[in-house]
């Protein structure tokens, strides 16, 4: 019969079942047993290849010196780990750790040899040891890798099984870790805490390791996965919790926090990947119900660009504070019916689809006139960088024009609240997509201007902010499309910072800051600090699992690759012209941009240039009037603002 054979029979099927099931203290109770038989088998053969008897002469020396093996060894073999392994998922580096452990405790036990001859007890031949070293290093490393072998043989769904680690010692980490025992390929073969108190603590039978011995860890036990239990660790430790599990060149995912899941039986099933916002840190403020409520609650609410990043969040955020009424704006068609089938498989909701351009005043009016749009959330624009200036026609028109188009059709019909989408690429634009957001945003207050002036209770105001995470064009989805192709990851300059949010806390913050305008308003995000794109693209590729590929590094890992500038992209952007002039609001991170620094002048007059060289289809002197009007606008503010 073949040994494979052998394995598969059922009844050593039934053994090998009950060994991995049996609680942990008693396999570590057997290994030891083993050990001991196994070194004082070393012992006697190493005396029977140097005496070249099978029967050595057995002597209360040779017994002392039997008895003092294996009570040397053990407590070495218990310091050095090599009970806490797991016998299936024991890596080959292991046999490392056993030779270092086989190799102290023989020199211990030569010691204790030295002083019985000098206590004139017997002599121990000199090539004793050196046999007692090798024979014993094949013995424990030997039946160590037939018991893996034995136990991993046959197994089917347990042969894929990754060895993890779970980052947190608190009660959503050992639930994790009882339900990972039935379920999926996972196996945990330990928890990780910063707290000594826990350190060398057995919970839910699994023991704790402190954070400091991780990088030695993942090698001993061939760890593939880390798992943060981000319930058990504090918020403002979690940032150097990533910084520390980021470089081991292992996958990190994450549980989110345990009041987060509905039921526990699913737990498995919430690990996650580590999504880029949590690596940059950023606090997150729960968003004012009230004012939420206040805009969108039982109201006929109408998103541009609906089928977009941030028009989707924002149609998400809606469709939950139960609006009248919700009328999707979006020129794509399988953009619009995605929106659209995601929205409707929420419940039973009013949801309007209008397939439409935002420079087509008709059919703008008609949607906000059928259905009485009271609140309007103006978020399509053409938004890629690169993309807007080869097309600067195309940009401006859409950007500006169609801006001014719904905004005008808002204050005809009467909309009572609309709100601009901008960018923080608005500020000090060197580019077409910034300068036309800034036009945006001016065209935007005039409305505000001509509202306030013939009394009508409309609120006009914009929202500016910078990237949102996982965004179309962003550099997020196109990081991690390169890194699950094996790279390279190309940057454009590595010292480049943007400013990063979330989408669902960006769509929160425009809809509250939509509800704090009195009109004119442009509304700066707290966007915290800037990211170095560097910085962002080597902890992706860390967060995959892999190392870079660098001068250190040739061999393996991912390369990054500079590729330079894009035209009119900036090094830095900027959320304000002068923070000294940016307000707090009720909402901390929610600021206003104060009106009084924002010059006046004839807006309508430099829209009737810019349109007369789109008609005329003239590029170059569309970008002139675009960017003239820039320079003026930034002039006459800094003016204003100094007088």
């Amino acid at each position: 019969m073949l040994a494979s054979d052998w394995i598969n029979q059922p009844l050593v099927k039934r053994i090998r079942e009950k060994i991995i099931k049996a609680p942990r203290f008693w396999k570590r109770a057997v290994m030891m047993s083993l050990d001991v038989i196994a070194l004082i088998i070393a012992l006697w053969a190493s005396y029977a290849i140097r005496l070249s008897v099978w029967t050595p002469a057995i002597t209360s020396e040779r017994l002392i010196l039997a008895a003092f093996a294996p009570i040397v060894a053990i407590p070495i073999f218990i310091r050095l780990g090599l009970y806490r392994s797991v016998i299936r998922y024991l890596p080959e580096a292991a046999i490392w750790t056993i030779i270092k452990a086989m190799l102290i405790a023989t020199t211990s036990w030569v010691i204790i040899i030295f002083l019985m001859e000098m206590a004139g007890q017997g002599i121990v031949p000199r090539s004793v040891p050196f046999l007692y070293l090798i024979l014993g290093t094949l013995l424990i490393g030997g039946t160590r890798f037939a018991a893996k072998w034995i136990l991993m043989s046959g197994t089917g769904l347990r042969r894929d099984e990754e060895p993890i680690f779970i980052y947190g010692a608190g009660p959503a980490a050992a639930q994790l870790a009882r339900a990972l025992r039935g379920h999926g390929n996972r196996y945990v073969m330990g928890l990780i805490d910063d707290d000594s108190a826990n350190h060398g603590r057995d919970i839910g039978g699994y023991r704790v390791f402190p954070s400091s011995d991780l990088p030695s860890l993942v090698d001993r036990y061939g760890i593939q996965e880390i798992v943060l239990s981000m319930s058990s660790i504090p918020m403002d430790k979690r940032q150097a919790v990533l910084a520390r599990v980021t470089g081991l060149g292992v996958k990190v995912r994450s549980l989110p926090d345990i009041s987060d899941l509905v039921d526990g039986r699913y737990i498995v099933n919430q690990i996650r990947e580590i999504e880029i916002d949590e690596l940059l840190g950023r606090s997150c403020v729960p968003a004012d119900a009230g004012l939420l409520d206040q805009a969108l609650a039982g109201k006929t609410v109408m998103v541009t660009g609906a089928g977009g990043s941030i028009g989707s969040e924002l149609c998400r955020l809606i469709i939950r504070r139960g609006p009248e009424k919700l009328i999707l704006f979006e020129a794509n068609e399988y953009a619009l019916y995605r929106i659209e089938q995601e929205l409707l498989a929420t419940g039973n909701h009013a949801v309007v689809p209008v397939l439409g351009s935002v420079t087509d005043a008709k059919t703008v009016a008609r949607a906000i006139q059928t259905h009485n749009v009271q609140v309007l959330y103006h978020a399509a624009a053409h938004k890629h960088v690169p993309l807007v200036e080869a097309n600067v026609l195309e940009g401006i028109r859409n950007n500006v024009f169609g801006t001014l188009t719904v905004a005008t059709v808002a204050a005809t019909q009467k909309v009572e609240h609309f709100v601009l989408i901008s960018s923080d690429k608005a500020v000090r634009p060197t580019n077409v997509m910034g300068a036309t957001k800034r036009w945006a945003e001016l065209v935007v207050r005039q409305m505000a201007i001509e509202a306030r002036d013939k009394q009508k209770k409309q609120v006009f105001c914009a929202v500016r902010f910078g990237n949102v995470i996982g965004s179309n064009g962003s550099v997020v989805p196109l990081f991690k499309q390169q890194i699950a192709k094996g790279g390279p990851v190309t940057i454009t300059d590595p010292d480049m910072t943007r400013y990063f949010m979330a989408i669902p806390e960006a769509a929160e913050l425009i809809v509250q800051a939509g509800a704090l305008s009195a009109g004119g308003d442009v509304f700066l995000l707290d966007m915290g600090e800037p990211v170095r794109i560097g910085d962002l693209a080597e902890n992706m590729i860390r967060l995959a699992g892999f190392n870079i590929r660098d001068s250190k590094n040739p061999d393996n890992g991912i390369a990054i690759e500079v590729i330079g500038k894009r035209p009119g992209e900036k090094l830095f952007e900027e959320l304000f012209y002068d923070r000294k002039n940016a307000k707090p609001t009720r909402h901390p991170k929610i600021m206003r941009a104060d009106s009084a620094a924002i010059a006046s002048y004839d807006i309508a007059s430099w829209l009737r240039k810019l349109e007369h060289e789109i008609v005329a289809e003239n590029e170059e002197q569309a970008r002139k009037v675009l960017f003239a009007l820039i320079s003026t606008d930034e002039s006459a503010g800094q003016a204003v603002a100094h007088s």
